[in-house]
């Protein structure tokens, strides 16, 4: 017999979960430069629009407005700043997996192994604050929508609480390894 979906806990990996669900997330915003376009990047796409003429690039934004798409072409933003802001956040993402994995792969016996694994959530909850921060100047020199932001900035804050959480949940282990070193 099954939990009614209301009652139910949250799993003990829900952290994990919540992660791949903000991973994911954030690289679509990335594929669509930040928000800036409405539509993911494209390599064939992108390739074919640099050999358009002004004038062809201006029946295309027509169409674009028109239809309520954004803006397809990033004439506006130094193409660099955007490629740079891609690459940092996917190594933020990068680095906060690379720590949720790591914590989670080790199971403290000792004193010295719990502060590892610590350290490492600690370093998970870091990589979060990095995105938030990170986001907040995206929003200042991109002319985005910040309400559109706010979704990510929620998944964040739930990973953030979900990693206090498991962090908070290991206290019970450092109290057992105390207790056995006191024997």
């Amino acid at each position: 017999m099954s939990v009614v979906k209301s009652k139910r806990n949250l799993s003990t990996m829900e952290f994990f979960h919540n992660a791949i669900v903000l991973r994911k997330k954030i690289t679509e915003l990335l594929l669509r430069d930040f928000g800036i376009k409405q539509f993911k990047r494209n390599i064939h796409f992108v390739g074919n629009v640099e050999n358009f003429t002004e004038e062809e690039k201006k029946i295309v934004e027509n169409i674009f407005e028109k239809h309520e798409m954004g803006h397809c072409f990033l004439d506006d933003f130094p193409l660099w700043l955007i490629e740079k802001e891609r690459i940092y956040f996917i190594d933020i993402l990068r680095e906060l997996f690379k720590n949720i994995v790591k914590a989670n792969s080790l199971y403290p016996v000792n004193i010295s192994e719990y502060y590892e694994r610590r350290s490492l959530q600690n370093n998970a909850i870091g990589c979060c604050e990095d995105l938030l921060q990170e986001m907040q100047y995206i929003l200042t020199i991109f002319p985005v929508d910040a309400e559109k932001y706010m979704s990510y900035v929620e998944i964040i804050e739930k990973e953030i609480a979900l990693l206090k959480g498991w962090r908070k949940s290991d206290n019970k282990i450092a109290t057992r390894i105390k207790n056995n070193n006191k024997d």
